[in-house]
């Protein structure tokens, strides 16, 4: 990204014409960096906590005085029960510096219990990684030499658009492009076909896929032979699944699970550009591993411009050791806990099985309030008087408002990084652009300066942010590298697994294992698994992001949310008029968990018996003080720990 800086003001952010992959596109939502960076809301002094907890009620106090008191209270507590202090931090800040450097060494010497920061990517990541050996997969640049480009579980126009790009390069050159998704995207609407799956099948759809390509006899035997392990194992389990099972499961027509599996057999290069929606159900990880076998089953990985990319971020020798310093737990093993159940953890007394009861949390990078499910219970954890609660933030968020004291950070303007990547395979530098402004700090001078205040002289703790920078990387990047056109391309192949060296021990794809086969399962709430909770709660609800917010991030930039206008449910007119539920009403979602309130949008968007709740708004943004949030549950995903935000049922009424 290039900054324009007049009279020491950032005054535009535009990308980089010379990059591969981005060929100087920024999305909406970054080319309003600007307008956030300089938000007449921004925290720009440390806050201290007058009122009660929720109402945002603050008063400007010093630094020194705040960090003073904030370390003899983790003091404190770290004297008598380190476990009992619990950072919470996610990608607010996407970079290798600002992210998990300092602030892990910090926690690390401390003895703090860790988090397992699953919100987001685990379950995928951990089906790519048993399938593959790691999160790999193809170059983004070579989905241009595509002919076939399935997009399963993305809606890259809001999300991707760098991707977007390409694939329309790809079609204007003959492509054909088949979106796999429950609701109509922008991105189903502009590609040729739209499998519309009901939430949580794509594992039923991988699997009648296979089917029919045994059937066919279209597969690469020679690839599965030299390429991958467990075949025949998962070939027994493919078997099991006719298209007309895998249909009837997805809610889509025999003839399009048929067609699809001959055109995938039949097109050369066929490529999947899979994303994260569709592992936000139980069983998404095991998806994740079918989805993946697909292209080794046809052999489209011999070809450039064939195979899979769900993440490229394992391509990246990164040094997490050199950043996080591990050996500063000095063999201690302090507990973890998920992120994605933090609500139950907040509100657990302690005790066996759990630990000592939470009664610090120091939340950076993050927004739980209004990001962890089922937040209801969320925010009786942090309403907790009893809970000292620091917050390093842009804005007064729903978090924020929770905390004892708030630290205002910087933003990418401000401060230096570096970055890997999820979508391409070139690191980033980040230079600062302009002066921290007002007393904004960087989250590593945050975390260096409470150091000091506890005692902690190991020499990790004086480095400087280019010395992190430097350290950020094993091998192919130096900083020195990334100063010269800020960024580096990884040295790969174009076609990286046309001969196999997947990065597993034998170098095979890993299809299954003996008493380790994937299969389909049904959702958590659903009426495969939980008939009388179904009959109560009738409607399926996915929760996909606002095409101009990034999660919680930009949710209060005007000029976003003014493109946004208010939170929304879609749904189907098939479920509207028997529930008299009109376009543009006011609307109650609710069930065992909660209720939210929301606008109708009446229309094609969803598909009969799904609703689409778009997030995630502020809870304080909202339309009575919740967010979508409030009826999603923490229940957990079958590989990687993940939350379910896509396995929920609902029911809808008229407000």
């Amino acid at each position: 990204m290039q900054v324009r800086v007049e009279h020491g003001r950032a005054v535009r952010v535009q990308g980089d014409p010379d990059h591969p992959s981005t060929q100087g596109v920024l999305c909406t939502k970054v080319s309003r960096y600007p307008e956030r960076t300089y938000h007449a809301e921004r925290v720009l002094r440390p806050l201290r906590r007058f009122g009660p907890k929720g109402t945002g009620r603050f008063e400007p106090v010093g630094w020194d005085e705040a960090l003073d008191d904030i370390a003899a209270r983790l003091k404190a507590i770290a004297a008598r029960e380190p476990e009992a202090i619990l950072p919470y931090s996610y990608a607010g800040t996407m970079g290798l510096v600002q992210g998990e450097s300092m602030s892990a060494r910090f926690f690390h010497r401390l003895g703090a219990s860790r988090l397992d920061r699953t919100i987001c990517a685990s379950a995928g990541g951990a089906g790519l990684a048993a399938t593959y050996g790691g999160k790999v997969g193809m170059h983004v640049e070579a989905f241009a030499r595509s002919r076939l480009i399935l997009i399963w579980g993305s809606n890259p126009i809001a999300s991707n658009l760098h991707f977007w790009r390409i694939a329309q390069q790809a079609k204007r050159d003959g492509a054909r492009l088949v979106c796999i998704d429950p609701r109509r995207s922008e991105t189903a609407e502009k590609c040729h076909e739209h499998l519309q799956l009901l939430p949580g099948t794509d594992g039923a759809l991988a699997l009648g896929l296979m089917h029919e390509l045994i059937a066919l006899d279209a597969l690469d035997h020679d690839y599965l032979a030299r390429h991958t392990s467990g075949w025949e194992l998962l070939r027994e389990r493919a078997l099991q699944w006719p298209p007309e099972r895998a249909a009837a499961v997805c809610g889509l027509e025999v003839a399009a699970v048929r067609a699809l599996a001959r055109e995938f057999a039949s097109t050369r290069p066929a490529a999947i550009r899979l994303n994260y929606g569709m592992q936000r159900v139980r069983g998404g990880g095991s998806a994740v591993r079918l989805i993946a076998a697909l292209p080794c089953l046809s052999g489209a990985w011999r070809d450039e411009g064939g195979g899979l990319l769900l993440s490229s971020s394992g391509w990246f020798p990164v040094d997490h050791a050199a950043l996080q310093r591990p050996e500063l737990l000095a063999g201690r093993q302090p507990r973890t806990i998920n992120m994605s159940t933090i609500g139950d953890a907040l509100l657990h007394e302690g005790g066996p099985g759990f630990g000592p009861r939470i009664e610090a949390l120091v939340v950076y990078n993050s927004n739980p309030v209004a990001v962890a499910p089922e937040s209801g219970r969320v925010v009786r954890g942090f309403a907790r008087e009893d809970l000292f609660t620091v917050v390093l933030e842009h804005f007064l968020t729903d978090t924020a408002d929770h905390a004892d004291y708030v630290l205002p950070a910087t933003t990418q303007l401000e401060h230096l990084d570096v970055h890997a990547s999820y979508g391409h395979t070139s690191a980033l530098l980040n230079e600062p652009a302009i002066a921290p402004l007002g007393e904004a700090r960087s989250n590593t001078d945050i975390f260096r300066a409470l150091s000091a205040r506890m005692g902690f002289d190991e020499p990790c703790f004086a480095e400087s942010d280019e010395q992190i920078a430097a350290q950020a990387f094993s091998r192919d990047v130096t900083l020195e590298r990334l100063r010269e056109r800020g960024w580096v391309q990884l040295p790969l192949p174009r076609a990286p697994f046309a001969a196999g060296g997947f990065p597993t021990p034998d170098g095979r794809a890993r299809l299954a294992a003996p008493g380790d086969v994937p299969d389909w399962l049904p959702n958590h709430e659903s009426a495969a698994s939980a008939p009388a909770l179904a009959a109560r709660y009738p409607l399926a609800m996915i929760s996909p992001p606002a095409r101009n917010f990034l999660n919680s991030s930009f949710v209060n930039v005007r000029s976003l949310r003014d493109i946004e206008g208010e939170p929304l449910l879609e749904i189907h007119p098939d479920d509207a008029v028997p529930r008299g539920i009109a376009d543009g009403a006011l609307v109650r979602v609710f069930n065992e968990r909660g209720e939210y309130h929301c606008v109708a949008r009446v229309g094609g968007r969803a598909r009969p018996g799904v609703v689409n709740g778009l997030g995630i708004w502020w809870r304080k943004l909202g339309v009575r003080g919740t967010n979508v949030n409030e009826l999603t549950h923490q229940r957990l995903t079958d590989l990687g720990r993940a939350p379910c935000f896509y396995d929920v049922l609902v029911e809808v009424e008229c407000a």
